[in-house]
């Protein structure tokens, strides 16, 4: 029988608009559009080759409580995949939950609904699916809340560092648990949303909610599973070296700040049988971050020596002509805040800009008091920045001073 194609990704975090404008296209922040481009990069790849199953392991959205419009860009996706008859894991991380146990998490709707070839991952239980290639075994672990152990007695009064000792515990008991369940003929993966010893941590501690109960990497490290899919932490990382089974954190497929500058971003691809899976990180299109640092105190020329500093980087990304065009317009928004920087600095009755945002003359900084040639120069920058779509500057995310 051939081995069955699992893909697994993490921490998609669909809402997170850092650096980000809105797109008039589609009304949304175009960073949000970066996070759902690399969700259909990925569903590409995997209808390509046929995949089997997809683990999507927790964190779909920035907030427990998206808007509409973006779960409505979530599910779009979701039902492209369930569509052509595969079946995916939503597993709830800790940005899907909500403050109170007893309310919907963010993606309990597709659970309610029962979607075909849809399932939630909200409790810790193990799943059999169908695939084309045969049966297999998913262990669902959500996110470890401590909420869970105040509905007891035995626990209340505790110190949060003994709740989550306490939580420790009661996690690496229930997926022993759940390891004695697996049928040892029929391959098994461990899907799970948490922190486990020995990882390294990243931006994800910028964004996180919440404290984290750390699961010791030997509990998971079972050879009653397969592979072991992890979400969380946006660092892509494999735990267990050469032993098996794999305990990987997939990463999450686009950068949320410049903490994730250097590090690469995609998913993993799986190819799942008994005691024989291999797997390999698939990286992704992700929008470049770059840093330029320029000291330009003894230029003669500041923009000029900026304009070169920047110049020697490349800001277009791997790929697409997107990609370029986008870098095109932000080099033209870059030189427009440098220019009114500079400007600025030099008439101090004009109120202060900077790259963050467009200055405006403040007070006493009418035009009558400039040379004619600068008026002129100003005019032209207020009318190119009044066709921008928010009529703001913002840093851009290509670059920063």
């Amino acid at each position: 029988m051939d081995k069955i194609r699992l893909l697994h990704f993490a921490d998609l975090h669909v809402g997170m608009e850092n650096y980000g404008r809105l797109d008039p296209a589609t009304g949304v922040n175009d960073r949000v559009l970066d996070f759902l481009h690399r969700f259909d990069e990925l569903i590409d790849y995997g209808l390509e080759r046929e995949v089997d199953l997809v683990i999507f392991a927790g964190d779909a959205f920035k907030t427990r409580n998206p808007n509409p419009t973006y779960q409505r860009a979530f599910a779009r996706r979701v039902k492209r995949l369930a569509d052509a008859g595969v079946p995916i894991v939503l597993l709830v991380g800790n940005h899907d939950l909500p403050t109170m146990v007893q309310r919907a998490s963010s993606v309990d709707i597709f659970r309610t609904l029962e979607v075909p070839n849809v399932v939630v991952g909200w409790e810790e239980k193990v799943h059999t699916i169908e695939t084309r290639r045969g049966p297999m075994q998913v262990a669902t672990v959500p996110y470890p809340v401590r909420q869970r152990l105040l509905a007891h007695d035995d626990y209340r009064g505790l110190s949060i560092r003994e709740l989550d000792d306490k939580l420790q515990g009661i996690v690496a008991e229930i997926i022993q648990a759940m390891a004695r369940q697996i049928d040892p003929d029929i391959p098994a993966v461990l899907a799970a949303h948490l922190s486990v010893s020995g990882a390294v941590f990243g931006s994800e501690r910028s964004v996180m909610i919440g404290r984290d109960a750390v699961v010791l990497k030997s509990v998971l490290a079972d050879p009653a599973w397969d592979y072991v899919a992890l979400g969380h932490i946006h660092l892509h990382q494999s735990l267990n070296g050469d032993g098996y089974p794999a305990v990987v954190y997939a990463g999450s497929p686009e950068r949320i700040d410049f903490g994730e500058e250097k590090q690469p971003k995609g998913f993993c691809w799986v190819e799942l049988a008994r005691g024989e899976t291999t797997w390999e990180f698939v990286e992704v299109d992700a929008r470049p971050f770059v840093t330029v640092r320029a000291d330009v105190r003894e230029a003669a020329s500041p923009l000029m020596a900026l304009q070169q500093e920047i110049a020697k980087h490349d800001l277009t990304g791997p790929a697409t002509a997107r990609r370029a065009r986008d870098a095109a317009a932000r080099s033209g928004r870059t030189r427009l805040a440098c220019r009114r920087l500079l400007y600025r600095r030099h008439h101090p009755r004009g109120r202060a800009g900077c790259a963050g945002t467009a200055g405006r003359p403040g007070p006493g900084g009418d035009d009558r008091r400039r040379a004619p040639d600068q008026v002129s120069r100003d005019e032209e920058y207020r009318a190119r920045e009044d066709k921008d779509i928010t009529g703001t500057r913002r840093k851009c995310f290509c670059w920063r001073s």
